[in-house]
């Protein structure tokens, strides 16, 4: 769907800098507990032969994948299984996928997990489909030569086991690039799954610090497509709508996604962590990461995710409690929410009123509780924060500290770490991080503000501690 709205400058694409239209593009989505089951029907309709069903080796062993396999033998599917995924990948992982399903000659993909499994198995397939290209063909520049994806592809069905990434409705695959120590990615619609099957039932098996990562990665792809530029004072203007990028910036529908995102995250994230069987609780966070995944899949993502991919890229030894890993791992999530205080602060000047209403929704919960909308500023454990915040008769200036103090708040609740500093950065390190920021210009220049490196260098500081 292309919609062009009266919102930009100009009214015509001729001679225009900046653009003038955004394009909506979502993968097919299928909700409901147990839908996991139909992925064998699915592949029969679509008349699958040889399917690659590509997972972790922790996830090979739980019942979201042994459910998809009884599905593919009830409807006499032939499949193997691909189980070498490695949590948060690189771009060697990546390619170790595309050797495997090369071999394969595989005609269809199901991949079962989180969004390591689900990216993984979006680059497999496009380079699969296109065996001649340079690795480096397709991915973003300045590291790659972002090239517009122009081969047909073969049908892939996402069932996402996590509740952050929204990998199943995006045309988007993220790694780490090792050779530069900092994350990338492969961006364009071509790759966006065939269909996502969001099946609840599989979010009861997280661990509730996975549970709460992943949740932050849906609570910073709200906020930070919600407080994009607007997608008509993006540039340039593309000359042909295949080099429309996926991340557009801002637009109307894509904010109505990440609100609605943004409401179910302030009401159920803390349930989902705390209490592994509430099924309510664990479903909506299920359909936020959906809902955020529209939102920012079309609109984009800014600073914090700019920021965090140096912050995962560059870890020494830290390792997130309950996850299964063998190597040192800064989660997605976490990676991204932990400067969200420092980028909202200084986004908060370009859009105030954005920023307002985000701080409302997300202390919304605690505002029902109270008979008045007041600044309150208790003493909590290690420091102090707005509980809530009269959003109608705040000062503009203040937009920016609101909406910091209320996540900082939100995070303390879920004994989140305090900053950088304690995932082992320190201020030595800034100029690594803001140097592995740098190339991440797909997304930075979609921040609303525009950013120097000594911004960067100040926003990575006033992150190193957040309490």
């Amino acid at each position: 769907m292309l919609i062009s709205t009266f919102l930009a400058p100009g009214f015509a694409p001729s001679g225009k800098t900046t653009d003038y239209a955004f394009e909506m593009a979502v993968s097919n989505i299928r909700y409901g507990a147990g839908v996991t089951k139909e992925v064998g029907m699915d592949l029969k309709n679509m008349g699958a032969k040889n399917v690659c069903l590509m997972t972790d080796k922790n996830l090979s062993q739980l019942p979201p994948v042994q459910m998809v396999m009884d599905s593919l033998v009830k409807n006499g599917i032939n499949f193997k299984v691909y189980d070498n995924v490695r949590v948060e990948p690189t771009d060697r992982s990546f390619m170790e996928a595309i050797e495997f399903v090369k071999r394969g000659a595989f005609d269809a993909y199901v991949a079962v997990g989180g969004g390591s499994t689900m990216d993984t198995y979006k680059a497999a397939n496009l380079y699969a489909s296109s065996p001649h290209s340079d690795f480096l063909d397709y991915v973003n520049a300045p590291i790659g030569k972002g090239k517009p994806v122009s081969v047909p592809l073969k049908p892939l069905i996402a069932v996402p086991t996590t509740s952050g990434t929204g990998s199943e409705t995006t045309g988007v695959a993220i790694f780490d690039y090792e050779h530069l120590k900092v994350k990338t990615g492969i961006a364009s619609r071509a790759i966006k799954p065939t269909l996502g099957l969001i099946d609840p039932m599989h979010t009861l098996h997280m661990p509730d610090q996975v549970v709460a990562n992943s949740g932050f990665d849906v609570l910073c792809h709200a906020l930070e497509s919600y407080t994009a530029l607007p997608y008509h004072m993006r540039s340039p203007c593309p000359s042909n709508p295949i080099t429309r990028p996926a991340y557009q910036g801002s637009n109307p529908i894509s904010d109505i996604w990440a609100v609605h995102a943004l409401r179910i995250v302030a009401k159920y994230l803390k349930r989902a962590v705390r209490n592994p069987d509430d099924l309510e609780a664990r479903s909506n966070m299920h359909l936020a990461s959906a809902f955020a995944g529209i939102g920012f899949g079309n609109a984009g993502v800014h600073l914090c995710h700019g920021m965090s991919y140096p912050i995962s890229g560059l870890v020494k030894t830290y390792k997130a409690k309950d996850y299964n890993v063998d190597h040192p791992l800064v989660p997605h999530g976490l990676s991204v929410v932990l400067t969200s205080p420092a980028v909202f602060t200084f986004t908060a000047q370009m859009s105030p009123e954005r920023h307002l209403e985000t701080a409302e929704i997300l202390g919304r919960e605690k505002l029902k509780r109270k008979r008045h909308y007041a600044l309150l500023a208790p003493a909590v454990g290690r420091g102090y924060f707005r509980e809530g915040a009269d959003t109608r008769t705040a000062r503009i200036p203040d937009a920016g500290p609101i909406l910091a103090d209320t996540l900082r708040k939100f995070l303390f609740d879920l004994d989140v770490d305090d900053g950088l500093a304690a995932i082992g950065y320190s201020r030595a390190d800034i100029p690594a991080l803001v140097k592995g920021t740098l190339p991440q210009e797909r997304v930075t220049k979609l921040a609303p503000r525009p950013q120097s490196e000594e911004d960067l260098s100040d926003l990575f500081e006033a992150s190193m501690k957040l309490y």
